[in-house]
């Protein structure tokens, strides 16, 4: 029984660790807002019928 206590303790320490990372850049990370410009070629806006 305690190598399962441990093997949970250790799966839930690391689930721990991932969540905090995650946490963490969602309160301190600010996304850059830029614009941005997709060029399509007209071939595609307006397919020539053969």
């Amino acid at each position: 029984m305690p190598t399962l206590l441990r093997f949970a303790f250790f799966c839930a320490t690391a689930v721990a660790i991932v969540y905090g990372i995650m946490w963490s850049l969602v309160v301190f990370v600010e996304p850059r807002e830029r614009d941005v410009i997709v060029r399509i070629p007209s071939e595609r806006v307006n397919p020539t019928v053969q």
